[in-house]
C-alpha cells in the first residue's frame, strides 16, 4: 500500500486530477477512483487496494477539499484509490466468504443501470456471504462515485467483474452451479422449494435482471424452468408491479440463507 498524507498543498495538478476522476473516461484511463468519507477511506486502508493518496480537510483547508470533493457536503476525508480487476479465476478458485456454508452463491447482474441499485447489492452481498458479483457490459460501472458511497466499504470485500453475461454462466454450468433467475413467470419463493435449492450440493447463481426489462430473452433462456423465481406479494391486493431491483435481491439472498 502506498499512499501520502502530506499533501498539505494542494497543487492545481492534484484538483485537476481529482476532479476527472468524477467522469467514467478519465477513471478508465487513470485506472483510479475516489472515496470519501471516515468510514469509506478507513475500508480502503484496510482492504489490499492501493491507496494512491490521502487528503484531510485539517490539512488543506475547507476551500481545496470543496474544490475536490463531489459530495454536496465535503467530507473530512478524501483518498485516491487504483481500480482492481478481478478474472474469472479469481472467483472461481477464491475463498468462500461464509465458511459455515458448503453452497456457495454468486450474484450475476443483467443490465441493472442506476448506480445507487448496484452499491447496495454489493453491500447485500458483503452481508449475505456472497462469493461474488458478475455483471454484463450494459449494467452501470462499478466505480461510479454514487455506486462507491452506496457499497459503503463493501466495494473492497466483495469482488466485481464484467463479462459477456451468457457466456459466463454457461462456464459456471459447466463447474456445477445451479442457475436461477428471478422472473415474473416463475415459482413463487417460499420455504418449500428454498428448502430444496440448499439440500442441494453445490452452489448457485442468481440473476437479477435491470430496473426497467428485467432479465434478457438470451440469459431467460439459460435459466432452467424448475428455477425461476417470482417473489409473491404479501398483500394480495397491491398494485405495485415490481419491486426495486435492490430490494428483491435482498429478499432473495434472505430466502437463500435462511438456516
Amino acid at each position: 500500500m502506498q499512499f501520502s498524507d502530506s499533501d498539505k498543498k494542494l497543487s492545481n495538478k492534484d484538483i485537476k486530477l481529482i476532479r476527472s476522476l468524477s467522469q467514467k473516461k478519465f477513471r478508465a484511463e487513470s485506472g483510479l477512483f475516489v472515496v470519501e468519507g471516515e468510514k469509506l477511506v478507513a475500508e480502503a486502508l484496510d482492504s489490499d487496494f492501493e491507496v494512491v493518496s490521502v487528503y484531510r480537510k485539517s490539512e488543506i483547508g475547507d476551500d481545496a477539499m470543496k474544490k475536490i470533493s463531489s459530495l454536496s457536503t465535503p467530507s473530512p476525508i478524501l483518498a485516491v484509490v487504483r481500480k482492481r480487476e478481478y478474472s474469472l479465476e479469481d472467483i472461481i478458485s477464491g475463498p468462500v466468504p461464509h465458511s459455515h456454508s458448503t453452497n456457495e452463491i454468486i450474484v450475476a447482474l443483467d443490465g441493472v443501470s442506476d448506480p445507487g441499485n448496484l452499491g447496495t447489492i454489493i453491500r447485500l452481498c458483503d452481508w449475505f456471504g456472497v462469493k461474488a458479483v458478475i455483471a454484463s457490459h450494459s449494467s452501470v460501472e462499478l466505480y461510479n462515485p454514487k455506486t462507491v458511497q452506496a457499497t459503503m466499504g463493501s466495494i473492497f470485500r466483495v469482488p466485481v467483474i464484467y463479462c459477456d453475461l451468457s457466456e459466463t454462466l454457461g462456464e459456471f454450468g459447466k463447474d456445477g452451479y445451479a442457475l436461477y433467475g428471478t422472473l415474473l413467470d416463475g415459482s413463487p419463493i417460499g420455504l418449500e422449494n428454498v428448502s430444496a435449492i440448499q439440500s442441494q450440493c453445490g452452489s448457485s447463481i442468481i440473476v437479477m435482471g435491470s430496473e426497467s426489462f428485467g432479465i434478457s430473452h438470451e440469459i431467460r433462456d439459460l435459466i432452467p424452468a424448475s428455477n425461476r423465481l417470482l417473489i409473491p406479494p404479501y398483500n394480495p391486493d397491491s398494485h405495485s408491479e415490481s419491486l426495486n431491483v435492490a430490494t428483491a435481491t435482498a429478499i432473495i439472498l434472505s430466502f437463500f440463507r435462511l438456516k
